[in-house]
């Protein structure tokens, strides 16, 4: 039974990010042992022939001997999962970062552990990335606006239902019996789509510590999303019908028009319509804009 302590420059210091690094390790390990990960099925039906790719095998080796771990303990090594330090970080941002640690601290060959890694993300996860970052990103707007009407501490008490709060501290049952003071760092909050339960990572320097909780809605992440209702194209046209649908969660243009198959400038256009017709609206964070739908635009997907 773990524990972490906030003070109140800690509470200043929360911050939410997405780790591509950390869910592609994790999905290594979803893949190696699918009964454990009944939720992603669909997902594992679909890399069953990447386990079986003798090429794939041979450069994840290095991986293979880290990550395969049973996910109740948790016990992957610190320096594989280090805290992600930025909320929109990249895959090879994170690797980077990753190959920096010293061979002394990791007992293991980067070079070879980065291949590894590579490999898996090319693979298993980046053909899937805008459909779990959509679902990671939903996650995060639903805890900002939980924020918003409830404060910090309902925000941690929730991340998951082994959690709670005492006074001061989360208490985190998986962890071992640790106490850590976070002493002003702050902590940054990460949902995941492969985790089981909750972690907290931590690492060398000033990166604050991580709490990787699972993400909501990770059963609706592999649901087969085709036109809505009939009725629906027909009044929009089965594109607009088609991108309303896929903006139930926060989406950006790059990732709907992977999704739909449709050119970045045809989602454009249709995005712009939606917006003006009140079915979808939009904000900015940093250089990426996000689409979601409104209250109208959940209710007409509802009715259809």
């Amino acid at each position: 039974m773990g524990e972490v302590r906030f003070g109140v420059r800690d509470v200043a210091g929360v911050r939410f990010a997405i780790s591509p690094l950390w869910e592609t390790v994790t999905s290594f390990s979803a893949a190696s042992d699918p009964g454990r990960y009944a939720i992603h099925l669909p997902w594992l039906r679909s890399v069953r022939a990447l386990r079986e790719d003798r090429a794939l095998a041979a450069r994840t080796a290095p991986l293979r001997a880290l990550a395969v771990v049973d996910p109740l303990r948790g016990d992957l090594p610190d320096f594989l999962t280090p805290p992600p330090r930025c909320p929109l970080a990249e895959f090879e941002e994170e690797l980077a970062n990753l190959s920096a640690t010293s061979a002394e601290e990791s007992g293991a060959a980067l070079p070879e552990l980065a291949d590894a890694l590579r490999a898996w993300w090319e693979a298993a996860v980046r053909p899937f990335w805008p459909r779990i970052r959509a679902v990671l990103e939903a996650d995060i707007a639903y805890r900002t606006r939980q924020l918003a009407e409830d404060g910090i501490q309902e925000v941690l008490a929730r991340l998951h239902p082994a959690l709670h709060w005492t006074g001061d501290r989360l208490v985190f049952p998986h962890l071992p019996s640790e106490f850590l003071d976070l002493d002003g760092a702050g902590i940054t909050l990460a949902p995941s789509a492969f985790a089981v339960h909750c972690r907290l990572l931590t690492g060398p320097g000033p990166t604050p510590p991580a709490a990787v909780y699972p993400s909501r809605a990770v059963g609706t992440l592999w649901e087969c999303h085709g036109a809505s209702g009939d009725g629906l194209a027909r009044l929009l046209g089965r594109s607009r019908a088609r991108l309303l649908a896929f903006t139930s969660s926060p989406a950006t243009t790059t990732q709907l028009a992977a999704r739909t198959g449709l050119s970045l400038g045809a989602v454009s256009q249709h995005l712009a319509v939606l917006r003006e017709a009140g079915l979808v609206t939009s904000h900015r964070y940093r250089r990426e804009v996000h689409y979601a739908t409104s209250e109208l635009g959940d209710a007409l997907l509802e009715r259809a």
